[in-house]
């Protein structure tokens, strides 16, 4: 089934596929009542939201077989025009490799966890040759790389925040980012990102050293918890 809780992001209608929901005909009429549902005559961009259920999330049961299913309904919606644009979410390169080998449309995004600290390098690289766009959710690490003393002490030197130092460095690796705001003064600030980051600083953020925790986010399965 459809996750309802779809995004917004700039006017773009964002819904995803369940993670749990890994059969054709399960997708496709999950695909028409989401659009009745939101009163829409079509999905600006639909996702897979994970190659697994969450319950196996990263586990040894890939799902590869099922996943082709939900991309040849996502596809058939595409070519039917309830979906401009389709693509992928928390895939690896495999997974992404495994839709490779049979689709008719090739992935057109990967949403994915990228910021410094945790920037999965060879995945963004991969993505980027195969021209999949690489969309950065949670590009500051739900706020817990805020607090780290080297990015305090750089953002001060660049004359910005610590979060507009982290968006600046996903949009310089060439990533789309999803930054998640309420606040009027921080969606300001998320958008006056006029500055650039030198080579040898953006060479340094690459090395910052991997985060240990997600803080109250850690019982979620993207940033390494499991679901019981």
């Amino acid at each position: 089934m459809f996750n309802e809780k779809y995004k917004l992001l700039n006017g773009v209608h964002m819904p995803k596929v369940g993670a749990e929901s890994k059969k054709y005909d399960g997708v496709v009429r999950s695909i028409d009542r989401s659009l009745k549902k939101m009163n829409l005559d079509y999905i600006d961009l639909l996702l897979i939201h994970s190659p697994q259920p969450w319950k196996e999330f990263r586990e040894e049961n890939r799902y590869f077989e099922e996943n082709k299913e939900v991309w040849r309904a996502m596809e058939d919606a595409y070519k039917e025009g309830k979906v401009k644009a389709i693509g992928l979410c928390n895939f690896l390169q495999d997974d992404i490799e495994n839709l490779l080998e049979s689709c008719e449309i090739k992935p057109m995004v990967n949403q994915i966890l990228a910021h410094i600290s945790n920037t999965p390098f060879e995945l963004i690289e991969f993505c980027q040759k195969h021209d999949i766009l690489v969309e950065a959710y949670s590009p500051i690490g739900h706020g817990e790389v805020l607090q780290h003393p080297r990015l305090q002490a750089m953002a001060e030197h660049y004359g910005v925040s610590v979060a507009q130092l982290c968006l600046r460095y996903d949009l310089q690796l060439g990533l789309s980012v999803i930054p998640k705001s309420t606040d009027r003064t921080h969606m300001e600030e998320n958008t006056a990102l006029d500055f650039e980051i030198n080579e040898a600083d953006m060479e340094a953020l690459k090395q910052v050293e991997k985060i240990e925790s997600y803080g109250k986010d850690s019982i979620y399965p993207v940033f390494g918890g499991k679901i019981k």
